[in-house]
């Protein structure tokens, strides 16, 4: 079997050659008018910019209103709190010079998605012929972590057991309250957005071996349902082109040190789970029944909420169940050094996420767009 432009064979071998615990993170922003602060379709003069300082690190995300930066492939935490410091500086010293703002939030509070441009590429236009609709009303931004994995019946182990950890990951990540002048009452927007809209954007059911994920992806070539492997968009999916498990289910997050603390958090997720399943240890795997009600609880209440235990029948604290999180991964924080990057989540927890914070000063002001003037003039963007 041949995926167009890439083999399973080339796809195998980029899980059978990575190295484990490699870090990516990657970050998508909107590019604001400095003055309404509404959506601006300036990718292209941003880029021309930015690219000097950046290089292939920027790049254009679907809308002219969006821009995204990446990080190199990282050894640790530390290395990718260095890159993604200088290339958030870069880019803001970038949009500084176009005259242009750059906005931290899962969805732009009140911009009209019908004022957004699709961007004039190949790769743009053959996502926006194939879901039309879906692809116009997307102002959603993301954050992506990347974690290196090695072996292709290792990642899929991990794959199928890091699947029932995603809601409470949501949860801690939600930045979205308010889409088109409103306030939502969603705490992530953005993943209804995105998740329940794009196709493929979900999570999928486990999978029995590599083959049996590789021969569905096959599949999906030979029905051209799609027409290469980034179109496979669900929020936590293996990436064949790099040997990662990218976890894409996160919020843009307004402040970077938010950013490396959940992406800490889920870097020691993945080694947990490698390391049990190096040891013969059962990896837990929820059905995707539970997976899809307990995303929609993190969804609609973030970190406010309460996730339920199917096993137990009762419903948990997303707190409570992420101070379980960091407990059950906890041998992996020093010997990774994440421990100084997860301590952030305790402040996270105490004084609540980018959601609960926009939702706290919208009752106090009562206006989306003070809101987002407030929380981009107080959350420092490096």
């Amino acid at each position: 079997m041949t995926w167009k432009h890439y083999s399973l064979e080339q796809a195998a071998a980029a899980f059978d050659n990575s190295r484990d615990l490699t870090i990516g993170i990657e970050e998508e922003f909107q590019i604001l008018d400095a003055n309404t602060l509404e959506l601006a379709n300036r990718f292209e003069d941003l880029s021309a910019i930015a690219h000097k300082k950046l290089g292939t690190f920027v790049r254009g995300e679907l809308i002219a209103s969006e821009v995204e930066i990446s990080t190199a492939k990282c050894e640790s935490i530390a290395a990718a709190e260095a890159d993604l410091t200088q290339k958030r500086r870069l880019l803001a010293e970038s949009a500084s010079e176009l005259g242009v703002k750059l906005g931290t939030t899962g969805t732009h509070p009140f911009s009209d998605w019908k004022e957004q441009r699709i961007l004039e590429t190949h790769h743009y236009r053959e996502v926006e012929e194939r879901v039309r609709y879906c692809a116009w009303h997307n102002l959603t931004y993301g954050m992506h972590t990347h974690v290196g994995i090695r072996g292709r019946e290792r990642m899929i182990a991990v794959f199928n057991s890091l699947r029932g950890y995603m809601p409470a990951i949501l949860a801690l990540s939600a930045n979205s309250p308010f889409s088109e002048g409103r306030y939502t009452h969603l705490h992530s927007t953005r993943a209804q957005i995105f998740t329940r809209s794009f196709p493929r954007g979900n999570i999928p059911g486990p999978f029995r071996d590599w083959d049996d994920y590789a021969t569905f992806i096959d599949s999906l070539f030979a029905t051209n349902s799609i027409s290469e492997p980034t179109q496979v968009w669900w929020s936590l999916r293996p990436h064949p082109l790099f040997g990662t498990l990218e976890i894409r289910i996160c919020d843009s997050q307004s402040n970077i040190k938010d950013t490396l603390a959940i992406s800490a958090l889920v870097v020691s997720l993945v080694a947990k789970l490698s390391a049990d399943y190096d040891e013969g240890r059962k990896l837990e795997i929820m059905n995707t029944r539970e997976l899809d009600e307990n995303i929609w609880r993190a969804t609609r209440f973030g970190l406010a909420g309460k996730l339920a235990d199917f096993k137990k029948q009762r419903e948990v604290p997303v707190t409570d169940i992420i101070r379980e999180l960091i407990e059950f991964t906890g041998d992996m924080h020093e010997k990774l050094g994440l421990k100084r990057y997860i301590s952030r989540i305790a402040e996270i927890l105490d004084d609540g996420n980018g959601a609960q914070r926009q939702i706290r000063l919208y009752e106090k002001k009562g206006d989306v767009t003070a809101v987002f003037s407030d929380v981009l003039e107080c959350s420092p963007f490096i």
